[in-house]
């Protein structure tokens, strides 16, 4: 009994520090898991979610049943694994480039400079694309078209140039933050490798190749899994504020979550909402569990879990 209360003694400060982020992790993501429910049932307010009717998977058939289910599907699906794709290659190789950077003041600037598009709202970012792309004011059509000779584009009616403009401004907004994440993986790797590897005459592309990829692998592979987890949601604000809500572009903006809020707005059906969001997860999850799989085949030291 003695030695156990020393124990807690000993470590009383560290389960205080612990307490407020393990209170904030109840209340803000499993306390909310009990709306998954709300999924399943016709939601009426007069007598409250537990006392809604059960209908079970009818929710559910709003996403299925769509026209739209294809188009959605396949927008969600391939913007975030272009995203995926794009953002951990730029990522990597924007950190290995700022770990070359030797004086810290420049190394240091670079970083916040690329670090703040991350922190910028995304209703900010879609004024300044209107800035560049409007059709009165904007900056390619008053400015840069004339100067070759080229007649102004309306970005906001033409669907084809958007899988471009949208992968550009997410690469714009994501990518600096992510390489932050590898960049502090590498700043971590012991020095003496590289200096082994220069007495052995390694060039630093080799020594690259060969000794920071491999060893910053394990985060690679984690913030690829979970970027995958979550490859059924969209930013909202990427693909709602960002195109200005134009109905034309609809079919090459248009994923999951954008679908899922106009129809609440026109239906006010939140058990359809519910019923997204739950699909979402529950595929977010398999995913995971796939893709940590087929990690730990090839690699166990690499895999999550």
């Amino acid at each position: 009994m003695g030695s156990t209360a020393k124990r807690w003694k000993r470590f009383a400060p560290l389960f205080l520090l612990m307490l407020p982020g393990l209170v904030y992790l109840i209340i803000n993501n499993y306390l909310p898991m009990f709306g998954m429910i709300i999924a399943f049932k016709d939601i009426n307010y007069t007598s409250g979610i537990l006392g809604s009717d059960w209908i079970g998977f009818k929710n559910f058939e709003y996403l299925f049943k769509t026209s739209d289910a294809y188009i959605i599907t396949r927008n969600t699906l391939l913007y975030n694994g272009l995203f995926i794709f794009i953002n951990t290659i730029g990522a990597i190789g924007l950190a290995v480039l700022l770990n070359e950077i030797r004086k810290k003041f420049f190394q240091r600037f670079y970083q916040s400079i690329i670090v703040l598009p991350h922190l910028i709202s995304m209703v900010i970012v879609s004024y300044l694309v209107f800035a560049i792309l409007g059709s009165d004011t904007g900056l390619i059509n008053k400015s840069i078209l004339p100067l070759f000779g080229l007649d102004e584009v309306a970005w906001y009616s033409s669907k084809q140039y958007w899988p471009y403009i949208l992968t550009i401004v997410n690469i714009w907004k994501g990518i600096g933050f992510l390489s932050v994440v590898y960049l502090a993986s590498i700043i971590s790797i012991d020095t003496e490798y590289y200096e082994a590897a220069t007495l052995d005459g390694a060039t630093r592309w080799q020594q690259i190749r060969t000794i920071t990829i491999p060893i910053i692998m394990p985060v690679i592979t984690m913030m690829t899994l979970l970027a995958i987890g979550r490859i059924f949601y969209s930013d909202f604000g990427l693909f709602y504020q960002v195109p200005m809500d134009s109905g034309v572009l609809s079919e090459t903006t248009n994923v999951i979550d954008t679908y899922v809020y106009r129809a609440l707005m026109n239906l006010g059906d939140i058990g359809m909402s519910s019923a997204a969001g739950v699909y979402q997860s529950i595929v977010g999850f398999v995913l995971v569990i796939l893709s940590n799989y087929a990690v730990r085949k090839f690699s166990k030291e690499n895999a999550l879990f």
